[in-house]
């Protein structure tokens, strides 16, 4: 039942009504010709010197950088827009790993997040920055660092597919010094390379005389070092037996 202060929509002027109509016609016309909102993307910025970072820190690097390196590792989630790590200025991003590291060299996370985070991009130049990177931070702390060389070495063989990059990092980890502390699985990873790379025979040299020179007293380790030479002797002596089959059969 209409309540009698209610007026019909009859009573109401036209010329209010043709107002009402022009300015709702105006308001949807004016939503449908807005252009979308433009979202813009930030470039990551370079960092500032070590120097200027450890005023910014109070006097507290390590909780500087762990900061910093959370306000590093949440760029790439800016309003309106996600960036993949590739869109990074690979650049400016290792030269602020390199000033987190500065700022506390007994922080890992940065070496962490160059080779788990931005070292498994589908981009073979930046996944080289990010090892050269590891590999230099390697060269100043070898105790400290040598996992990060070892996952270089996995991104090099299995991400890059660069054998002889992989063998060289491996090598750096077998060349540290004896003081550094780390698996005997790591120091041998280049044997393994080699061996992959199809160098049996330099592959059996270095798993013999690593067996020989007494270095691994762990039993379990030996007994599987030993299988793993037996294997690659036996490798080698087939690969000798088809290469001689083939030269016989070229002769005749």
């Amino acid at each position: 039942m209409r309540r009698r202060d209610e007026r019909a929509l009859a009573a109401v002027p036209r010329a209010v009504l043709a107002l009402l109509a022009l300015a709702l016609a105006a308001q949807v016309g004016w939503g449908l010709d807005r252009a979308a909102p433009r979202v813009t993307v930030d470039a990551l910025p370079s960092p500032p010197s070590t120097a200027a970072l450890e005023v910014l820190s109070f006097g507290e690097p390590r909780l500087g950088a762990r900061l910093l390196m959370l306000w590093l590792q949440a760029f790439d989630y800016q309003p309106g827009v996600s960036l993949r790590f590739a869109a990074l200025d690979y650049g400016r991003l290792e030269a602020w790993l390199a000033r987190l590291l500065a700022l506390d060299p007994r922080f890992q996370y940065p070496l962490l997040a160059a080779a788990r985070i931005y070292g498994e991009v589908g981009d073979a130049p930046r996944q080289r920055r990010m090892i050269d990177f590891i590999r230099r931070a390697f060269a100043a702390d070898p105790a400290r660092r040598w996992p990060w060389l070892a996952h270089a070495v996995y991104l090099a063989k299995h991400r890059l597919h660069d054998e002889p990059l992989a063998l060289d990092l491996a090598r750096r980890l077998a060349a540290a010094p004896p003081s550094v502390e780390m698996p005997s699985w790591a120091r041998q990873m280049h044997i393994f390379v080699l061996e992959d790379m199809g160098e049996l025979e330099a592959a059996r040299v270095l798993l013999g005389g690593l067996l020989d020179s007494g270095e691994i007293a762990d039993s379990h380790e030996r007994w599987f070092l030993s299988r793993r030479l037996h294997d690659l002797e036996q490798r080698l002596a087939e690969s000798q037996s088809a290469a001689a089959a083939t030269g016989r059969g070229d002769s005749e």
